[in-house]
């Protein structure tokens, strides 16, 4: 009976205070909707289900301990949204940057709708023309877009809106052709641009080894989300870049068209392209 006594008296104490401060209170409410709103759509993008489910029973958990307590202040409860607003940033920064980056990127119109069969004749065509760069040591960078870079990226480059074929592809990256040292990119049935200048990963972990194709592979995929295929100039390595990791290295035609299919089947087909 004390328990719910205590949750009465909590209840009747909030119900004044709101009374006497519902500016503040609304204000506090509309604010940290907005916040879990952008903490959850970032662990839901990156499907982190399951740390979504361990952050609401934490919620509920100290809610209702803060109900049923006389002794708990405020001002926990509102340290502890802190440090879990904090450890999301701290986990998920990332992602974070890249959500805010899609966010802020407008989106262009779409190209003609492709048919199945279309679709698997332009993953042919890129699977054929990434194999034939790698056996000739010929160094790529590809990277595959749903309207979602950002402008000054394609600003960079040159558009050219071209059918996608494998000897397009290997032509962009002949070493003698002009736009050969910056990434493709690829938005859906098109080879939308080329020569594009790309965001350098700076992290001081990476190998110092490392080229600055597979640095430009990370940096662009920490900022927009995007897939990118790299081409080893060196040794025809063929690399698949995902949310600022190395996917895949060494990856043969199943790793690259299973990283088209997810592009294609996926990131495309959720905004209605086929």
């Amino acid at each position: 009976m004390a328990n719910f006594s205590t949750l009465t008296e909590n209840v009747k104490n909030f119900g004044m205070g709101f009374t006497e401060h519902w500016v503040g209170y609304l204000l506090q409410l509309i604010l940290f909707t907005i916040l879990y709103y952008l903490i959850f759509k970032v662990l839901k993008y990156n499907k982190a289900n399951k740390f979504i489910a361990l952050i609401i029973f934490f919620i509920l958990f100290s809610g209702i301990a803060f109900a049923f307590s006389d002794e708990i202040d405020a001002g926990i409860f509102l340290i502890v949204i802190a440090m879990i607003s904090l450890l999301v940033f701290t986990m998920f920064h990332t992602e974070i940057k890249r959500t805010l980056f899609d966010a802020g990127t407008k989106k262009k119109s779409k190209a003609e709708p492709v048919t199945v069969t279309g679709v698997e004749l332009i993953m042919d065509e890129i699977v054929r023309a990434v194999q034939n760069m790698s056996k000739n040591d010929i160094g790529a960078l590809i990277v595959l877009s749903n309207d979602n870079l950002p402008e000054g990226i394609i600003e960079s480059g040159t558009v050219i809106n071209a059918k996608i074929t494998s000897q397009m592809v290997e032509a962009v990256f002949y070493p003698k052709a002009p736009l050969h040292d910056g990434a493709l990119v690829i938005e859906g049935n098109k080879l939308y641009a080329a020569g594009c200048f790309l965001p350098i990963a700076q992290d001081e972990r990476l190998p110092k080894e490392m080229g600055s194709r597979h640095r430009a592979a990370l940096g662009v995929t920490m900022v927009a989300s995007v897939t990118a295929v790299v081409v080893s100039g060196e040794k025809g390595i063929i690399s698949i870049v995902k949310n600022g990791v190395s996917k895949k290295k060494y990856a043969d035609a199943t790793d690259i068209k299973e990283a088209l299919s997810d592009y294609y089947w996926s990131d495309l087909t959720a905004e209605s392209k086929f």
